[in-house]
């Protein structure tokens, strides 16, 4: 990799939207990301954007992973979807030994994906675990290299073990895809192309120095801001630009066909029509203002990392509202444009139908769960986040 300080990460992504596009019908169609897509991802090493630059990653800044996956998702969500998982995914780099993390993400076409913690059981054995489990959500699976299972410690009686904090004690067992079952359960409404299938081992052997756990200090090896920042808190900082991306182009599109297109009932084309235009300019200012506001809160929050001190609780409170309100205020952008683009908007050869299923999808997650606002409105009153991560 050349400086990795220089590489403009958003511009690479850019240069790439054509050919995600033209491989839309087929990533839908395959369940994955193209083989040719994929390649070309690899040779624009996005998948390597937040690895440590001591072994030659891209250690890049929030902002910009927020923008390149925003410049993915505005031709094709499932893509964007998978390089940010698989970036999200890259931060376990910052937790094991330069060794491990070679080894995993030393090979061009390495990809780790992993699901949410599930019933999943490691045993600690001499030298390691013996790991028995089936996860869920495993984005980016079918063009994976690595699988990480997210685990419960427990002894052979399957008893949880408790950590210093009394709180279960949990690991990441990191393996090779090859080392698992996968289950193809990936028939869904949207983000069809990300092949979340489930997968699962049974009595694998994983070496100790190939676990690790989220945001654990006692696991850290690299010392840079970036690892600073929780891992769901990335996510969310990606998944934001993400759903910001795709409504950006709904909108885009719709100007477009406004332009020619006639409503029922209606004399003139839906562009010279007052209500459309009302409506138009109110979901142009949802967009822009939601985005500035979680341009500004990722730039704050990142000033607070890097100053040494970790962020206040105001600081996170607000970058946590940024997050989940530009996703939801890109949701209802996108409700806007379904309904207003009428028929246009049910037949799958226009690709509003794709987006529409794919934000919705998106919103699903739990990044942008309206749960997420208790939290920070008890901060932004003067409280203490109770039982609530911000």
């Amino acid at each position: 990799m050349s400086d990795s300080k220089n590489i403009d990460w958003l511009a690479r992504a850019e240069g790439l939207q054509e050919m995600i596009a033209d491989a839309v019908d087929e990533t839908e169609a395959q369940g994955k990301v193209t083989s040719e897509v994929m390649d070309a991802l690899h040779d624009a090493e996005l998948f390597r954007m937040a690895l440590p630059r001591s072994i030659g990653g891209g250690e890049a800044e929030p902002i910009v992973l927020m923008q390149t996956i925003e410049a993915i998702a505005k031709v094709d969500a499932s893509t964007a979807w998978c390089v940010g998982q698989g970036t999200g995914c890259t931060w376990g780099s910052a937790y094991v030994a330069h060794e491990v993390c070679k080894d995993i993400f030393g090979p061009r076409d390495a990809v780790l994906a992993w699901g949410p913690p599930a019933k999943a059981t490691a045993v600690p054995v001499e030298g390691g675990y013996k790991v028995t489990g089936e996860w869920r959500f495993g984005s980016g699976s079918r063009n994976a290299t690595w699988l990480g299972g997210h685990s419960r410690v427990c002894d052979v009686e399957g008893n949880h073990l408790q950590d210093e904090d009394g709180k279960p004690r949990m690991r990441t067992m990191l393996f090779p895809k090859s080392s698992a079952e996968t289950i193809d359960v990936w028939q869904v409404m949207g983000l069809k192309g990300t092949g979340s299938d489930n997968y699962k081992v049974t009595d694998l052997f994983i070496p100790e120095e190939y676990t690790t756990w989220r945001d654990s200090p006692s696991d850290r090896v690299e010392p840079g801001p970036l690892y600073n920042i929780p891992l769901l808190t990335s996510y969310g900082i990606m998944f934001s630009g993400l759903t910001l991306g795709i409504a950006r182009t709904m909108l885009e599109d719709f100007k477009k066909l406004a332009e020619t297109k006639v409503g029922g009932g209606m004399s003139t084309v839906l562009r010279e029509n007052a209500v459309i235009q009302s409506q138009v300019s109110q979901n142009e200012a949802k967009l822009r203002s939601s985005r500035a506001f979680l341009v500004e809160m990722i730039e704050e929050y990142w000033a607070a990392q890097c100053s040494g001190e970790p962020p206040s609780f105001d600081v996170r409170a607000r970058l946590r509202l940024a997050i989940t309100w530009s996703m939801n205020q890109a949701q209802e952008v996108a409700n806007f444009v379904f309904q207003a683009c009428g028929t246009n908007a049910i037949f799958e050869t226009n690709p509003f139908e794709r987006r529409f299923r794919d934000i919705h999808t998106v919103l699903a997650q739990g990044q942008s769960h309206l749960s997420n606002y208790e939290p920070v409105g008890e901060v932004l009153m003067g409280l203490l986040p109770s039982g609530h991560r911000v």
